[in-house]
């Protein structure tokens, strides 16, 4: 039996660099919406994904390229196995095979908060550091704080 690992934004997934976050809450917001879409509905919105994905992962690689980020070529590979993943469903979502697009859904809800937190945030710290000499600062208003009594 397969986990349902159901994804929505938090300050958790922030990097600290605009560009990126606001691209990000977008990204999150489609899977969920995907998460919750009836059967029918999902080729059309998994086609919505596949083109946020296609901007997003474009302009990432671009930033990559343009300032040498070294873990670059691990972190493109990743974006390309993703978007080979939604081209290869969006084929089988079209056969009527909508099982494999809820499971993909929710391979991307498992994989996406990781993604953010190693490889884009070290992206975010690069990108910052060149541009402004240090690494972003992260306020994350969602984290649980117990107080002491």
């Amino acid at each position: 039996m397969t986990t349902i690992e159901k994804i929505s934004w938090s300050d958790s997934m922030l990097i600290g660099f605009k560009p990126m976050d606001d691209e990000h809450i977008a990204f999150v917001e489609m899977i969920e919406r995907m998460q919750h879409a009836a059967e029918g509905d999902l080729p059309k919105l998994l086609d919505q994904f596949a083109d946020i994905a296609h901007s997003h992962f474009d302009s990432e690689n671009k930033m990559m390229e343009e300032t040498q980020f070294p873990p670059r070529q691990c972190h493109i590979d990743e974006h390309m196995a993703v978007l080979n993943s939604v081209t290869e469903v969006q084929k089988l979502l079209a056969k009527g095979h909508f099982n494999i697009g809820a499971s993909l859904v929710n391979e991307l809800a498992k994989w996406f908060p990781g993604h953010v937190t190693h490889l884009d945030s070290a992206l975010s710290h690069w990108i910052c550091k060149k541009q402004l000499g240090g690494k972003p600062v992260v306020i994350k208003r969602s984290l649980n704080v117990h107080p002491t009594i």
